[in-house]
């Protein structure tokens, strides 16, 4: 960028506009049209401007906190500082918005003037990039994940710079560039295919996380014949795997067409019981006939293993229950029975147990 780019100036808030093409708001399917009016109300809403309103008018707009510039379409287009200048428009023209619980200060009218015009940088989307990423993408500001993803995209269709280029050049040593990339990249692969609408997802957020961290597991990976993370394809999943695709979305996010919720609840433990099953044939098979998640995922674990937690749930159980006994029996006839089953199904374990455990007796020749 030239000396001149760098150079902060004054610029009236009402020659200023917000972005329709910011990344953060893809989710929200800001169209080109968007007044930016229904925009700031949209800010406002989603993403926590009245805290700027109120800093800003008990501290005023701080200098170095510019806003930055690009001249595009006759228009200066603020790409860095959206939520500020929304902040602004509301301090000067409150009715924009519907407060709520928030109160609205009012401004004196020295203070009014002093937000009319702002410290401004002018500069273009691609020679501010690096520096947009670097905050945003992995840096002290960053955006949520779907956001990220979408700027890295953008970044990457629009001015060719590879994935690993843009990792370096941020700084990013955790792959988070190609990650994020490659799991918007299946979605929306699953889109074309028409094998899932992010749309008809059964709950309205939009846990894009959940699709980042799962595709990390190799076994949802191999369900889906996941290309490596180093590819920089618009296509990693083979259409073979358009089916299971299909399968994966909606297991993780539900269809509101279809009634049906999703099997993820929660990222932990969720996703990591989903790529077990999906590691595991018999379990997969109980998931699409509709048997729920800890289900399958007890199908999918080795009998040994569920065979030793049993018996190491049983122990802490009776323990608990022997450290109750003298505050907590009270002479019930019922859990002596129960006592006694339990004392029977453990002793039956036991010699079911101890049996395994002795070596097979050779019987002699003589009586083959």
């Amino acid at each position: 960028m030239s000396e001149e780019t760098y150079r902060t100036r004054s610029m009236p808030v009402e020659h200023l506009s917000l972005d329709r093409h910011s990344a953060r708001l893809a989710q929200f399917e800001v169209i080109g049209k968007t007044a930016d009016e229904e925009m700031i109300r949209l800010l406002w809403n989603t993403m926590g401007v009245h805290e700027l309103v109120l800093s800003i008018a008990a501290c005023g707009f701080f200098p170095y906190e510019r806003l930055v510039v690009a001249r595009e379409a006759g228009k200066n287009i603020v790409i860095e500082g959206n939520r500020r200048l929304a902040a602004v428009r509301v301090l000067l023209e409150p009715g924009i918005v519907d407060p709520g619980h928030v109160t609205i200060p009012k401004l004196s009218r020295d203070a009014r003037e002093s937000l009319n015009n702002l410290p401004v940088l002018i500069s273009t989307r691609q020679d501010y990039w690096r520096q947009f990423a670097f905050k945003h993408v992995n840096g002290p500001a960053k955006w949520g994940s779907y956001a990220r993803s979408r700027y890295i995209a953008d970044v990457h269709r629009k001015y060719g710079v590879p994935l690993d280029d843009m990792a370096r050049q941020i700084g990013d040593t955790h792959r988070t560039v190609q990650r994020l990339y490659r799991a918007l990249m299946v979605l929306e692969q699953a889109e074309r295919l028409n094998v899932f609408d992010r749309n008809d997802r059964y709950y309205s957020f939009f846990s894009f996380t959940h699709l980042v961290i799962a595709v990390d597991y190799p076994a949802i990976s191999e369900f889906i014949g996941l290309q490596s993370v180093d590819d920089e394809t618009t296509c990693p999943v083979p259409d073979d795997k358009r089916g299971e695709l299909g399968e994966l979305l909606r297991w993780m996010y539900g269809s509101k067409r279809e009634s049906q919720p999703p099997v993820i609840a929660r990222q932990n433990p969720h996703l990591r019981q989903l790529a077990a099953v999906l590691g595991n044939q018999e379990a997969v098979a109980a998931l699409r006939d509709g048997i729920d998640l800890d289900v399958a995922f007890e199908l999918s674990r080795p009998a040994s293993t569920v065979l030793e937690e049993a018996l190491l749930d049983a122990k802490r159980n009776l323990q608990t229950a022997r450290r109750l006994f003298s505050t907590g029996y009270e002479g019930s006839r019922d859990l002596l029975g129960i006592t006694g089953t339990v004392a029977d199904l453990a002793g039956d374990v036991y010699d079911e147990i101890e049996r395994k455990q002795r070596p097979r007796r050779r019987r002699p020749v003589a009586e083959r």
